[in-house]
């Protein structure tokens, strides 16, 4: 009764996304919880995407996963970021209800087949020969599986700090895992430590909203993914801005002797693009103040999360920060902020499939790797859980590569360079973002889920329709001219400043930058607006998108050369002993992988190369 094909052990973002697709595969699958209320929680900001941020969530949609259908049945705010920018800079981020993203993702999970939820804390694994064999939760009992994922989020070891009081545990009101923590301590794994926080959360019958700056949503209202509607998604709401100012500042400074980070009570090392408050103020000392979001954490919830501000300062100093900022002259705190430090485990022990080299059958996936981030953890939990469910039927690992997709830049970064503070995605960090855009995540995986089996009919629908009307509108553009001194043109010519002088089609129109589908010759039938912006991306980028496709093919006659499991490091002619050790630590899958290691230099490639050649010939 309690053997399974897949475990997954964890129910945040990572563990769902695991578990939902294993089990779309036909494999028995458990997903193992120490509290299925619990499940699909957002510890921190209750919002979903971002810059970076939304380009993952979008690919884990196009490929079936889970994230951003509960968004769009649980947001209440929805913003399109550097919307006056470029396509592949821009980011949808949407300001969910807590309790109903919540309830979105756990019938999600239960609508899902082949998946059994099992409450329970894990505190050991049996592991024969290298080969993890089952699971053992506090109860006694044990879950037999041969492939098992574990996405424990800041549970591992966790501890929590508010000022210089501490107290162990995953976040607040939930116990950390502490016994599976020094099971994973005692095995062949490289650990390290992290820390994360949270701000305090405020009544928000205390703020006084007639003084700060109102932001509203979009209009018209976008959505997260390719499958929602409209009509499913709940009233929206506006979000507020304020600023810290000088007392702010003083405040935080005259209490940092009291900040477990700055006392030297955490030793984990903090994200550096989601900084704390005491972080701002000191390494941006020129500044006189900070902005901060009034967010609101739900339609029905009397809670403000005040993104910008996250703090472990003690309470009394958190609560004389806040009044010092204006609107928050009476607010009260509902519940303080606090830091979290976790075990992490060097993400450079995993191959690209997410799987540990150490121990067979056994995946990390979220901020076990290092990560931080919801997105980040759903991406990684995504592609473990595929790759597990195909260990079990015993086919070829799915990795998806740098040119493909975020989720691949995100992985390839993790597996090869490691990393030691939280990691977060960017747009900076994909060298090909001109094509892994936010607007064609469907065109570029939803055929690739659909492959493996895990895309359901809706969204392969939707995809065919967006295929269908892209290629047609497409073909328009092309064949369509605009003359000189039409109604057409001088429509144009007013909206843009762009003036036709001789006849042009309406793709080379559209090339130009101040010139946008909205403003030429509309074909008979509407076009959504997804499809309007992928068309936009795709002609307005066309000459830089074939030369990063020239890229592409160049890099992948490197990416296809595999290196050999066995290869000896030491027998490679001409390599320095750094280089050695490095490539020996790493055992990069590829020569493109090696490339992408720190201090790996062209030079050590041609050299790795030869040897590779010389290898094979003497096979031969």
């Amino acid at each position: 009764m309690n053997k399974y094909d897949v475990v997954v052990i964890g129910g945040g973002h990572a563990g769902v996304e695991a578990a939902a697709v294993a089990s779309r595969f036909g494999v028995k699958t458990a997903l193992i919880t120490h509290d299925s209320s619990k499940i699909g929680e957002m510890s921190c900001n209750p919002a979903i995407g971002g810059i970076g941020k939304s380009h993952l969530a979008k690919e884990v949609d196009a490929m079936g996963g889970l994230m951003a259908k509960a968004a769009d049945k649980a947001g209440i705010h929805y913003r399109v970021l550097n919307s006056t920018k470029g396509q592949a800079v821009r980011a949808t981020r949407v300001q969910t209800d807590r309790e109903l993203y919540k309830s979105a993702v756990q019938e999600l999970v239960n609508n899902e087949n082949n998946l059994t939820v099992i409450e329970g804390s894990v505190i050991d694994f049996k592991i024969k020969n290298s080969q993890i064999k089952a699971v053992l939760i506090e109860s006694g009992e044990e879950f037999s599986s041969e492939t098992v994922v574990l996405t424990t989020g800041t549970f591992l070891g966790g501890v929590m700090h508010t000022g210089l009081e501490q107290s162990p545990g995953g976040r607040v009101g939930d116990p950390s895992s502490e016994k599976l923590a020094k099971k994973l301590r005692s095995l062949n794994l490289s650990v390290g430590r992290l820390k994360t926080g949270t701000p305090p959360r405020l009544n928000k019958h205390t703020i006084d909203w007639s003084i700060l700056t109102p932001q509203p949503g979009d209009v018209p209202t976008p959505l997260l993914s390719y499958t929602s509607k409209k009509e499913e998604r709940p009233k929206q709401l506006d979000c507020f801005m304020t600023r810290t100012n000088k007392e702010t500042h003083q405040i935080i400074m005259d209490h940092l002797h009291e900040s477990p980070m700055y006392s030297g009570v955490i030793e984990g090392v903090g994200p550096r693009y989601c900084p704390s408050i005491e972080d701002k103020v000191m390494r941006f000392s020129e500044r006189d103040s900070h902005q901060i979001f009034a967010e609101p954490e739900g339609l029905e919830s009397d809670l403000i999360y005040p993104n910008g501000i996250s703090t472990s300062l003690p309470l009394k100093a958190q609560a004389a920060l806040i009044r010092s900022i204006k609107g928050f002259e009476n607010a009260e705190i509902v519940r303080p902020g606090y830091a979290i430090e976790y075990d992490y485990f060097d993400p450079t022990g995993l191959k690209h499939s997410l799987e540990t080299k150490a121990i067979e059958g056994l995946f990390f996936a979220g901020q076990i790797n290092g990560t931080t981030g919801y997105e980040e953890a759903a991406a990684q939990g995504l592609m473990a859980g595929i790759n597990a469910a195909l260990k079990t039927k015993k086919q070829n690992a799915f990795v998806l590569k740098r040119d493909e997709a975020y989720t691949g830049v995100l992985i390839d970064d993790l597996v090869s360079l490691g990393t030691k503070e939280p990691y977060r995605m960017f747009t900076s960090r994909a060298e090909y973002r001109l094509i892994l855009r936010e607007d064609n995540a469907d065109m570029r995986l939803t055929e690739k889920g659909r492959n493996l089996g895990i895309v359901p009919d809706e969204l392969w629908e939707k995809y065919l329709q967006k295929k269908r009307q892209s290629s047609l509108e497409f073909t328009r553009l092309k064949k369509v001219k605009l003359q000189p001194n039409t109604i057409e043109a001088e429509y144009i010519e007013h909206q843009s400043g762009e003036k036709i002088s001789n006849n042009i089609s309406l793709f080379e129109m559209l090339k130009r930058p101040k010139v946008f589908h909205s403003h030429l010759p509309q074909g008979s039938d509407e076009l959504p607006t997804n499809v309007i912006d992928e068309i936009e991306a795709s002609v307005k980028y066309e000459g830089y998108i074939k030369r990063q496709k020239a890229d592409i093919d160049k890099l992948q006659r490197n990416e296809n050369t595999p290196i050999p499991e066995t290869i000896d490091y030491k027998n490679v002619v001409g390599l320095s002993n750094e280089v050695k050790q490095r490539l020996s630590e790493a055992r990069p899958e590829s020569l493109a992988r090696a490339s992408r290691l720190p201090g790996i230099t062209p030079a050590a490639i041609s050299l790795l190369m030869v040897h590779i050649k010389k290898g094979r010939r003497l096979v031969g």
